[in-house]
């Protein structure tokens, strides 16, 4: 008996360190709360780590060293020595309804390094434990530990845990601009190996928490497009801890110091290759809807000259040429001035839209026969006089102001690459596709070969250009369907007015053009003041609030945000962007015969698609930075985001139902 006795007390004794090395726990239905050391043993003076542990009760958590935006952080005083501030873990990103924080859940692990003369620490702590509700709680530890050799401890394991979950240093470079984007670069950061990324500022008020962050990887490096807060200020930098995972599923936790600076601009072709695209993009845009109505002016020019109008080509192309460096100009004018313009931005004035559909109807008004301005190639301007010569120069204007709407295959990378270029090249660039766009007409005009199978002029041109007037009369139409997304009932119904006004104007000047001078004067001043009555009429149409029409409305589609993009993929879902435009034909078509057939929408149902829409009619800000972000200046633009954080792929700007239906089986 004295013998198990003995045993009994030998074991007590022995298990005193062992217990000495974790205090007695601070208890509650949330959280058991005890402090630890890393080492059974001390030796005077030499720094050695002890720390808070918290084991939460599911669902509840607690903060980080910045809670975002709301919690606080614990708080941790050591008394019998001096300590290091608290050594944080990456915490995860805690949604708590409208807001975002920074938050540890399950067990962590809080560690200070300690210098004590003795082993006898006592400390105080407080911490904010939160799930539906926050509930504020404290407690005062103590922790005896013996003098000698120090040696790891059961809680050893514990710290080895928390290093392997503090965010090492950043071996990339990191830069801040102005706007809140940060590029981070290095040789393996390419979008091969990037899945995603995301950054938790240090300090509070440096971001918006709640905001998403949208990623762009190319080789060499990312940018993750930061909401700037009321404490941003990138002439300071920005610190942080940067996650990063790839594309097996890994993530890597660093801290990153971002220096000031923009970041540097994508890389871009050759200009060689730019310039090229540039051409081919003019060229095919030839065929897009948008200048069909101005085919018909120029089919009835080429048939009129027989297909040597070589004056009347190169006239043309000038005006061609005019126009695109000045659509160029404009472009990087309104940079210049911080407007987020990109190609077809003129169409999101509704002002600009219903001139363009007075103009185009006037033009039909002219090829229908109601009154006559010089030549039948003239593009709505008396200048058409001089054989006409002028007017081929103003259909050259107007073939580039109507194909702005449309965007064809290839002038997606010259537009970006032009307009991200020094003003020099932007507008080499935008020449050159003006290039493309007139190379039919003055092929034909110069090619004699191609001359001999025009058409002779003759009485049946007269029935052939009154039948071109109904593509312009068409085009007012759409033009008018687009004034009612951008501007509503009263837009429409102002430009209807100015419609009428126009007619009037060029019924009454064609009944004066064949009379005497007095009778034509007279027709010519009622024609002038019609048109200063639609003027007046024009200066009150104006945008209707963002959110007032429906124009992408569409069934199966949701509105796209960047926020609800990220919390899909945060979920692993997959994604179809489709960012359109009331004013773009060709995001119509596409809409028409390759989204919206009922094959792809249950192609989409099938396999857990979402679809999100955006709208750039009124050219949305957020929508801009997302084209922005996948190299385009201009609408249509489709993403479609794989499953599981798969690589996004830009899909072409023309689409089909096949084409459609084979991405979503091969995802």
């Amino acid at each position: 008996m004295k013998r198990l006795l003995t045993l009994a007390i030998l074991a007590v004794l022995w298990a005193l360190p062992v217990l000495a090395m974790e205090s007695a726990p601070v208890s509650s239905p949330r959280a058991v709360v005890t402090l630890v050391s890393e080492t059974d043993a001390i030796q005077p003076g030499q720094p050695f780590r002890i720390g808070l542990n918290l084991r939460m009760a599911d669902g509840w958590h607690t903060y980080w060293k910045n809670p975002g935006d709301a919690g606080a952080a614990p708080e941790l005083t050591i008394a019998g020595g001096t300590a290091s501030p608290i050594d944080w873990p990456t915490p995860r990103r805690v949604a708590e309804g409208p807001v975002m924080t920074y938050a540890y859940t399950g067990q962590v692990l809080l560690p200070v390094t300690v210098t004590a003369s003795n082993g006898a620490i006592k400390a105080h702590a407080q911490w904010l434990i939160c799930k539906e509700i926050c509930v504020p709680e404290e407690g005062d530890f103590a922790l005896t530990l013996p003098v000698g050799t120090p040696g790891p401890s059961p809680q050893a394991e514990l710290f080895a845990a928390h290093d392997r979950a503090v965010p090492r240093a950043s071996p990339w470079a990191a830069q801040i601009a102005p706007d809140g984007t940060l590029f981070v670069k290095g040789p393996e950061l390419r979008p091969a190996t990037v899945t995603d990324a995301w950054f938790i500022p240090d300090q509070a008020d440096r971001i918006l928490d709640d905001a998403a962050q949208p990623l762009s990887v190319r080789n060499g490096g990312f940018t993750l497009s930061l909401k700037p807060g009321r404490g941003f200020d990138a002439n300071t930098g920005l610190s942080g801890v940067l996650s990063v995972r790839d594309r097996a599923g890994m993530q890597a936790d660093v801290v990153i110091n971002a220096a000031p600076g923009a970041a540097p601009a994508p890389a871009m072709p050759p200009l060689g290759q730019v310039l090229v695209f540039a051409f081919l993009g003019g060229l095919i845009l030839n065929l897009m809807p948008c200048v069909f109505p101005i085919l018909a002016m120029k089919a009835v020019a080429l048939a009129r000259h027989g297909g040597r109008g070589h004056a009347h080509s190169l006239s043309y192309t000038a005006g061609v040429l005019v126009m695109f460096v000045a659509l160029a100009a404009l472009l990087l004018a309104a940079r210049a001035a911080g407007s987020a313009a990109g190609w077809g931005f003129q169409f999101s004035s509704p002002i600009f839209v219903a001139a363009m559909t007075w103009l185009l109807f006037a033009v039909g008004l002219n090829l229908s026969g109601v009154f006559q301005v010089g030549g039948l190639e003239g593009a709505g301007s008396g200048l058409a006089a001089r054989h006409g010569v002028a007017g081929s120069f103003f259909t050259g204007l107007l073939a580039v102001l109507v194909a702005t709407p449309c965007t064809a295959p290839f002038m997606g990378v010259a537009i970006a690459a032009g307009l991200a270029a020094p003003p020099a090249v932007t507008l080499l660039v935008f020449a050159v596709m003006g290039l493309g766009l007139a190379s039919p007409y003055v092929a034909l005009a110069a090619i004699p070969g191609l001359a001999r199978v025009m058409p002779k002029p003759g009485r049946w041109m007269d029935i052939f250009k009154q039948a071109l007037a109904f593509p312009m009369y068409g085009a007012a139409a759409w033009l008018l369907w687009v004034v009612s997304q951008e501007a509503g009932p009263g837009g429409v119904l102002a430009t209807a007015a100015g419609l009428v006004l126009v007619g009037f104007a060029g019924w009454v000047l064609g009944a004066s053009q064949a009379a005497s001078l007095q009778p034509r004067r007279i027709g010519q001043a009622a024609a002038a003041v019609a048109m200063l009555l639609a003027l007046a009429v024009l200066s009150g149409i104006s945008a209707v609030p963002v959110g007032a029409t429906t124009t992408t409305a569409e069934a199966g589609a949701e509105a796209f945000s960047a926020e609800r993009l990220a919390a899909l993929r945060a979920e692993g879902k997959p994604v179809f962007v489709n960012m359109t435009a009331a004013w773009c034909v060709t995001c119509l078509v596409n809409e028409r015969v390759a989204i919206g057939t009922t094959a792809v929408r249950e192609a989409f149902a099938a396999n857990g698609v979402t679809y999100l829409k955006g709208d750039w009619t009124r050219q949305d800000p957020a929508i801009t930075e997302f084209l922005r972000q996948n190299g385009r200046d201009g609408v249509p633009l489709y993403v479609f985001y794989p499953a599981h954080g798969g690589q996004p792929q830009v899909l072409p700007q023309i689409l089909t139902e096949s084409q459609m239906l084979g991405l979503l089986r091969a995802a």
